[in-house]
């Protein structure tokens, strides 16, 4: 348990979390201290001001009516409850009527503000009723009449509020800090938790198990679109891996015959040629196998940098149309040799961000897949279609031919690498030319399909334009 404790001391999470409650307990601190001295401040500057309002008061009352109405104003405010002091003295510092028993002699000798312990009388003369010991901050002046007037105020009970105030600041520094350590403990329990999540399900891919996948939650969160992502690049890794061990498998199966036949051959010929003419024969099939061969790992190389995203060439703008004339301009010939009709429907001025060789090249098998493999249907004239066409922010790039087509359950198939259809086995050929095709669109954000031409098949590369 204590080296769990320790290792989670030493996480980014539990340290930045430890940090964001230091800065909220010192802020939360400081707020609070500043909020219980402004109110302790400002109950003693509310005792100040009404000590000299209700000195203002008596001062203008005994200047505007006289000394009767002087002494009937003191007697009145002395006789109610609360923290009030009030005394009013002759000239020679005898009491005339206040509830305080008695004050310190330099308050009735001079004028000012002073603080002092003082004893006060009971409240309305009840004799059940102690008298009370206090302190008090009392204003002194000096009337009109020659009385001298003291008002204040009891600054006990004030104290008791600010021990209050106090007392309640601590409660709450303490319930903050509570309460900060609880959040802190649940994040970085959660955090971790969740980053043990992928932490674990990476250890579980690196031990072989690539069909595992990160756990996403219903929460929708940081986490849950960093988990998607990881997701997505893991499909990606399977799906790479497994094109790998595919395309292991199929050239150990598909070059396994070729090589085989080639080594045969010229055995064959070494023992039982017995001219020139005989061993010249076998050279020429073997050179013809070999370039072969050499064509089936040209496409695969090329196939490996579509997929990898590495391109021979950097991505520029390309001008498609005039990628496609060329080409179709190009097949034209071969076309009319096969007895086939190459016909071209290409939108004027149709450009993307691409890899000009590539998409040249994809178009390329396309339209030789055409020629090779097309058969013709009796009373048909054989046509080839070569069309770019853009519709809305993507653009159609599409070779269509009027032959027997592909059946439904073989169009998806037929882009695999090395799938060859039965009827088109006896075609010299690698299986590759779809593939490579599927690469090309995929490098360039689009995809690949295969569609039914009604009557023969369409091969449609869907591209976007940026």
């Amino acid at each position: 348990m204590w080296q769990r404790l320790s290792q989670l001391g030493r996480t980014t999470t539990v340290r930045l979390t430890g940090l964001f409650i230091l800065l909220f307990v010192l802020f939360a601190v400081l707020l609070l201290g500043l909020i219980t001295y402004q109110s302790s401040v400002e109950l003693q500057r509310v005792q100040g001001r009404a000590i000299d309002r209700e000195t203002n008061e008596i001062v203008a009352i005994d200047r505007r009516s006289g000394l009767g109405a002087a002494i009937f104003a003191v007697e009145r405010l002395a006789r109610q409850p609360g923290p009030g002091i009030y005394y009013l003295a002759d000239g020679n510092g005898q009491m005339i009527v206040g509830n305080v028993s008695d004050l310190p002699a330099a308050v009735l000798v001079e004028n000012g503000t002073y603080s002092f312990n003082y004893v006060k009388q009971r409240p309305f003369g009840a004799p059940d009723s102690p008298d009370r010991e206090g302190n008090a901050i009392v204003r002194s002046v000096t009337l009109d009449s020659g009385l001298t007037l003291v008002v204040g105020r009891d600054v006990v009970e004030r104290r008791g509020y600010t021990a209050m105030i106090f007392q309640w600041f601590l409660i709450g520094v303490i319930g903050i800090v509570i309460f900060a350590l609880l959040a802190g403990v649940i994040t970085s329990v959660r955090v971790l938790r969740r980053i043990d999540s992928i932490a674990s399900t990476s250890r579980k891919i690196m031990s072989g198990n690539l069909s595992e996948r990160v756990p996403v939650t219903r929460h929708d969160d940081e986490f849950d679109a960093l988990a998607g992502s990881l997701n997505q690049m893991l499909d990606r890794i399977e799906q790479l891996m497994q094109g790998l061990k595919e395309v292991s498998d199929n050239v150990a199966h598909d070059l396994k015959t070729p090589l085989t036949r080639m080594r045969n051959r010229a055995e064959s010929a070494l023992r039982d040629g017995r001219d020139g003419a005989d061993h010249r024969a076998a050279l020429e099939l073997t050179i013809a196998e070999s370039d072969q061969l050499i064509k089936t790992f040209n496409a695969l190389l090329m196939i490996a940098r579509a997929e990898a995203g590495a391109p021979s060439g950097a991505l520029a703008e390309v001008d498609l149309s005039a990628v496609a004339t060329d080409v179709a301009e190009l097949y034209s010939p071969l076309a009319e040799d096969e007895g086939l009709t190459l016909s071209a429907e290409i939108a004027p001025d149709v450009k993307l961000r691409g890899n000009r060789e590539l998409l040249g090249q994809a178009l390329v098998n396309l339209i030789e897949n055409a020629l090779k493999y097309y058969e013709p249907q009796e009373g048909t004239a054989g046509r080839i279609s070569v069309g770019v066409a853009r519709a809305g922010g993507r653009v159609r790039i599409s070779v269509a031919d009027n032959g027997p087509g592909i059946a439904e359950a073989d169009r998806q198939r037929v882009i695999e690498r090395f799938v060859r259809l039965e009827k088109s086995r006896t075609e010299p050929g690698s299986g590759l030319g779809l593939s490579l095709v599927g690469a090309v669109a995929r490098l360039h954000g689009g995809e690949l399909r295969i569609e039914d031409n009604d009557p023969g098949v369409r091969a449609v590369i869907d591209l976007p334009t940026t």
